[in-house]
């Protein structure tokens, strides 16, 4: 069974790449990253979803463990929420009460307010490919202790904090949960996680936290607009454990009307690449406690007004900031410190090619939630 899925998987990125020449020249695929040149030019996307998981690269690596035999496919029928007793037919019974490997996917357009934050389990797949998914205006996800998850293609907005409260969790048990700040995604003591081609914005705290011992994740494709902090990589000062922890930012938009932390890094190392920065307020890139950041081809688009500088460094002695083939714009400085290691150090599974920052508007010409119709392109 698994052989046979992945011959078929890799039939299929061949025969996207023979089409390749000819999908490049249509409006909208002249220029797509490495990841979306791996399946959106493949007209069978639908029928072939986890064709996906193969496509992702950094430190989260090919998604393997998401796909093969004993994968659940789950459709999304019904937009309510009940925390404790989930329906079928909602995303939360998806994530909480389907167990093993599971692809969750949405029958149609919906938006879903959920009524309390929202746990997934271990390989757990949530593809919003197909349709247009909100999630906005209650909870929103969490990540707690879990591996091997993919998250794709939703519009995630308007996250509000949650008080302490029980929620079914992962494999039908019942959690308790402490005080949420309202982030959008949070991960806590997590691993091996990609986060791609989402929209997210105007939530009550983070868009994204990476937290708690979180390690060997890949942010990509997403838009991050409108809000004041954006991405935290690493929990807080104190907590050294996070030494360890490895994140890949890649292909992402970052604004308009973004403050700081894109991202702020925490003791860890993040390879920072081939994103697009359409201005800040007080920052776009920071760090604490002396991490390692590396900032390669990116395209920075300083504010009219207010800080042209693009970092900034906070509490702790040797910060290492390397910024390499990175293009400044509209008077943007990058205050290049340290000189320790910088160099991701990628296995096979993880590499990719760096793009020159000249092109980085077009490789990020598509970032955020995709409008994907069955019988058409993605």
């Amino acid at each position: 069974m698994v052989p046979r899925l992945f011959s078929q998987l890799v039939v299929s990125i061949l025969l996207a790449i023979t089409m390749d020449m000819t999908m490049a020249r249509k409006p909208g695929l002249a220029k797509l990253n490495a990841i979306d040149s791996c399946w959106r030019r493949n007209p069978n996307w639908i029928e072939q979803r986890e064709q996906l998981a193969l496509c992702s690269v950094g430190f989260a690596a090919k998604m393997k463990g998401n796909i093969g035999e004993g994968t659940t496919s789950y459709v999304v029928t019904d937009p309510s929420d009940d925390p404790l007793n989930p329906k079928p037919g909602t995303l939360r019974y998806g994530t909480t009460m389907v167990r093993g490997k599971v692809w969750i996917t949405f029958q149609k357009d919906m938006t879903i307010t959920l009524q309390a934050t929202l746990l997934v389990g271990s390989l757990t797949t949530i593809d919003g490919r197909g349709a247009i998914i909100h999630i906005a205006r209650g909870g929103c996800l969490l990540l707690h202790k879990v591996h091997d998850v993919i998250i794709h293609g939703l519009r995630i907005h308007h996250c509000r904090s949650q008080p302490a409260h029980k929620v079914m969790g992962p494999g039908a048990q019942l959690m308790e949960l402490s005080e949420m700040d309202g982030d959008a995604i949070r991960l806590v003591a997590s691993t091996k996680v990609w986060i791609d081609h989402n929209t997210l914005y105007k939530c009550e705290d983070g868009l994204i936290d990476v937290t708690l011992g979180s390690n060997n994740v890949t942010i990509s494709n997403n838009w991050f607009r409108d809000h004041d902090k954006v991405m935290l990589l690493g929990h807080d000062d104190a907590f050294e454990a996070d030494k360890n922890m490895k994140v890949t930012v890649v292909y992402n938009r970052f604004g308009p009307n973004c403050n700081q932390r894109m991202p702020r890094v925490r003791h860890g190392y993040a390879h920072v690449v081939n994103n697009l920065y359409l201005g800040w307020r007080l920052y776009a890139i920071g760090g604490s406690m002396s991490p390692s950041i590396k900032s390669e081809s990116n395209l920075f688009v300083a504010p009219k007004s207010t800080n042209k500088e693009i970092t900034r460094q906070m509490n702790g002695k040797q910060w290492n900031f390397k910024s390499v083939g990175d293009a400044l714009e509209n008077g943007a400085t990058f205050n290049t410190v340290g000189t320790g290691f910088v160099k991701p150090n990628y296995t096979d599974e993880q590499t990719f090619p760096v793009e020159k920052a000249t092109v980085v508007r077009q490789l990020t010409r598509s970032a955020g939630a995709l409008r994907c119709r069955r019988g058409s392109l993605c």
